[in-house]
């Protein structure tokens, strides 16, 4: 059993304006998308989904001047980092929106993108009258300083996010019980974590393995972009390992954002006497810019024969190619998450700041202000995992009810709240908020 349910954070630093306002509306009135709002959200807040969806309609059409003034209108009067969940929304979807309008060419994108955590670095008290993120601060520069600190900001607001919501946890958490449930009776285990950060999914099933006897060896390969990160992931693995009494070997692989998976996993040692498993944790969807080198890197785990692969997703189509279509789908999905936060933190969290302006921010920014191979949150839904997985050679291994009833236990001691929504479809486990799915967790074979 994965009966390890404390914090996972490790050792790491860590009223309605009439038309006469806008008169562009006169002009694009009959072309506007009338969209409807999801049922519960109060009048203001129909209101607003409506200016940022009329806006985005406006930048569609590419009449950028009138997108350019209501996103300021809406920013200047119904947007604030620190309000409620709407309020905080609206601010990072109006950000992204100037942003898209500032940025002329890709490498502006790129150097405003960078920006967008630089200017959350020295993030004020949410009582702070300073409206920090403004929408024009994303179009600073960037130095190499920056980029460091952009860096550690990052993998801080990781560890926040992992250990005020339950969206990581709940992924790490069902794709441990899937792959513990798949190694049983195995003398050696090998697991294969692409994107390891921090390694906080491991100490829990090394718990677990630990209790286990005969006592089996555990290896395990993480691949990351910074190889100082993943010794130090390592060293701290192979301590807790230790204190268990556990058998254990850390093997580091540097994969940098250009690099080629499939090569990087053809340079996996296997050993014959090892059980494989491969995990694939909120890591897939970067790839989906290329679907042809994703199937061949699929085909290639394939063909490393893992007795299991565990793929978290988020429950979302973020990859369409039309821009108001993916901004439409990324309202709705980041509407569910920030009405989540407010449920369940207090509105004068640091932490939640945090997550909101840096983590979830950056998500926010990429899918909106981003175009081409610039875009890296590529998300789509389940459906479209599960067609490529199987066509690629892949059954699915459904998810036991222990892994349902450790992820309901999860929600219930650290997460109370009746938003947060568990369901079991077509063999994978999602978690949502009312009524809106949120993230996948599916095991395969």
């Amino acid at each position: 059993m994965l009966g390890s349910f404390g914090s996972s954070r490790e050792e790491e630093e860590d009223p309605s304006p009439s038309d006469a306002h806008y008169p562009h509306r006169r002009h694009h009135h009959q072309h506007q998308i009338q969209q409807q709002a999801p049922r519960g959200i109060a009048a203001p807040a129909i209101h607003l989904r409506q200016l940022l969806v009329s806006c985005a309609e406006l930048i569609s059409r590419s009449d950028f001047p009138a997108a350019h003034r209501l996103a300021t209108i809406v920013s200047a009067n119904s947007s604030s980092p620190t309000g409620d969940s709407t309020e905080r929304l609206v601010h990072q979807f109006a950000k992204a929106l100037t942003l898209r309008l500032n940025s002329n060419t890709t490498s502006t994108y790129a150097a405003a993108a960078t920006g967008v955590a630089a200017a959350v670095i020295n993030v004020p008290h949410p009582t702070s009258t300073n409206s920090f993120l403004a929408p024009n601060a994303a179009s600073s520069s960037v130095n190499a300083g920056d980029l460091e600190c952009n860096e550690a900001l990052l993998h801080s607001s990781y560890l926040t996010l992992n250990q005020v919501t339950p969206f990581i946890r709940f992924g790490h958490l069902t794709a441990n019980q899937a792959i513990l449930e798949a190694i049983e009776g195995q003398s050696s285990i090998h697991i294969l974590d692409f994107d390891i950060m921090h390694g906080v999914q491991w100490p829990p099933l090394m718990q677990a393995i630990a209790e286990r006897y005969p006592l089996p060896a555990l290896r395990i390969t993480g691949t990351g972009q910074d190889l100082d990160m993943l010794r130090r992931t390592g060293d701290r693995l192979a301590k807790f390992a230790h204190s268990l009494g556990l058998r254990f070997q850390f093997h580091p692989l540097l994969l940098l954002n250009n690099e080629d998976p499939t090569s990087v996993a053809s340079a996996v040692l296997l050993l014959p006497e090892e059980t494989l498993a491969v995990n694939f944790v909120l890591y897939l969807h970067r790839f989906l810019k290329d679907r042809e080198r994703l199937r061949i890197f699929l085909h290639r785990i394939k063909a490393m024969n893992p007795r299991v692969v565990t793929v978290a997703e988020r429950e979302a189509n973020h990859n369409h190619p039309i821009f108001l279509q993916r901004f439409i789908e990324a309202l709705d999905h980041y509407t569910a998450v920030f009405e989540s936060l407010e449920a369940t933190m207090p509105p004068n969290s640091r932490e939640r700041l945090v997550v909101e302006q840096v983590w979830f921010g950056r998500e926010i920014t990429d899918i909106v202000a981003g175009e081409g191979d610039n875009r890296r949150e590529r998300h789509e839904r389940f459906r479209s995992w599960e067609v490529m997985l199987r066509s690629s050679g892949f059954n699915i291994v459904p998810l036991s009810p222990f892994a349902l009833s450790q992820a309901k236990l999860l929600l219930r001691l650290h997460y109370p709240s009746e938003g947060y929504q568990l369901h079991i479809l077509n063999d994978c486990l999602f978690l949502g908020w009312q009524n809106q799915l949120l993230f996948s967790v599916s095991s395969w074979r």
